[in-house]
């Protein structure tokens, strides 16, 4: 049981007006990230958490699709928007970032938008910002300074995306998330195998760590498989422990809610809306009971990794690790349970044919929420598959690129090394 939710968001201050008794308030820091966060997972969350305890408000630059989706502005079309809306050119330039420096994203650019506003260390969002953080852009939008993890991001030439703003002092340095990146989960839905429910090393899961993604000169220590080791710490550190208030409603929901994604987001929405003062609780299945009734290699994302995927969600205000199936009276009644909701996919009986939700059902609090999006774990699979050669040519292109950098950094330090000991003697 994690306490988590939007409690703690609403509860946020505004800061830099004076107080009360006259007094001004310290200066808001104003923090910038930036990325094209395809298949947002907890890695992500945990760089915003990162950025956000590093000032007061967090803007979040999310980059464009560009022609991976069919967008190809004619040359005409641009020429109408150099002409009638020029403060719009340069996005509209960047209106392919993503496809020229790093491959094809499995999410469109608004759905993409929506997770991230969806993220609860988010305080706002800025639409089709530029692969190359410069700046221009740090002013632009009166940030202090941008955070990036400590891996390194290149331009499809091989340039450092923020070289600029390290020159001139503005940029900091999170940890990145070892143990899960989008190129590892591409590889899990690829392999078709369970071994990442346990993290187990075995032949076949050896075998996705060599190849997927490997480029010609080995492993980038960036784009490489690493394993994931939850720690209660990390729980802590994404949980907010907020307690139910009096006048809060009590809403249950449960689901393996794998590879978390805009249709989880849209759904707990929607439950969110469900009153006034919500208190949402999200039950997770282990990952042997979600492939119970899923099949095939699912979850793709094993429980301690979808703990943290849920945490990060602003309409999440508990979750519970490992909740039983059969939604029944010891939970509901342990919970103070006002309310038990379900969306529009199909629920499965329970190992002994019942329906597990017949207890709220009874009680006269089940709920079926229709969020307006099918969007469901299968259809990511799907597009996976079906750009499979795509996503693995992207991978092996940027560990490429990165083995090229590091060569590049060993040399110099030789260098380095050599030029001292000459100094020396």
């Amino acid at each position: 049981m994690i306490r988590n939710g939007s409690h703690a968001v609403e509860e946020e201050k505004d800061q830099g007006e004076p107080s009360s008794s006259g007094q001004k308030r310290k200066r808001v820091i104003r923090v910038w990230c930036d990325g094209c966060y395809d298949m947002v997972h907890y890695g992500h969350s945990n760089q915003l958490r990162q950025a956000k305890a590093m000032g007061d408000y967090l803007v979040v630059g999310v980059h464009t699709d560009g022609m991976h989706h069919n967008f190809r502005p004619s040359r005409k079309v641009t020429v109408i928007y150099k002409l009638k809306k020029n403060a719009h050119l340069f996005f509209l330039s960047r209106s392919e970032e993503i496809a020229k420096h790093k491959g094809p994203p499995v999410f469109t650019q608004a759905e993409r938008y929506k997770m991230i506003r969806a993220t609860k260390w988010v305080d706002e969002i800025v639409e089709g910002a530029p692969y190359v953080t410069t700046l221009e852009t740090l002013d632009k939008y009166n940030c202090d300074f941008c955070v990036h993890g400590d891996d390194i991001t290149l331009t499809v030439d091989g340039k450092d995306t923020y070289d600029e703003v390290k020159r001139m002092g503005r940029y900091r340095e999170c940890k990145r998330t070892q143990g899960v990146s989008t190129t590892d989960l591409v590889g899990r839905m690829l392999l078709l195998t369970k071994s990442h429910h346990s993290n187990v090393d075995n032949a076949d899961y050896q075998l996705h760590k060599d190849n997927f993604g490997k480029g010609p000169k080995g492993h980038s220590p960036w784009t490489g498989v690493s394993q994931f080791l939850q720690t209660s710490q990390k729980i802590i550190q994404f949980a907010s422990g907020k307690e139910p208030q009096p006048g809060d409603t009590i809403i249950y929901v449960a689901g393996a809610f794998d590879l978390f994604h805009i249709g989880h987001v849209d759904f707990l929405e929607t439950v969110h809306k469900q009153a006034e003062k919500p208190y949402v609780i999200v039950g997770l299945h282990f990952d042997q009971e979600v492939n119970r009734y899923k099949g095939k290699n699912y979850p793709i994302m094993n429980i301690h990794e979808r703990t943290l995927s849920v945490l990060a969600c602003r309409y999440v205000s508990e979750v519970v690790i490992g909740a039983p199936y059969a939604v029944g009276k010891d939970l509901l009644d342990h919970f103070k349970v006002d309310l038990v909701c379900h969306g529009k996919t199909e629920v499965f009986s329970d190992t002994d044919g019942t329906d597990p939700y017949a207890e709220p059902k009874k009680r006269g609090i089940f709920r079926v929420l229709d969020s307006s999006n099918n969007l469901t774990t299968d259809v990511i699979v799907q597009r996976i598959i079906e750009n499979r050669l795509q996503f693995e040519a992207r991978n092996q292109k940027k560990e490429a690129k990165e083995m090229a950098v590091i060569e590049a950094l060993k040399n110099k330090e030789d260098l380095q090394k050599t030029e001292a000991a000459i100094t020396n003697n």
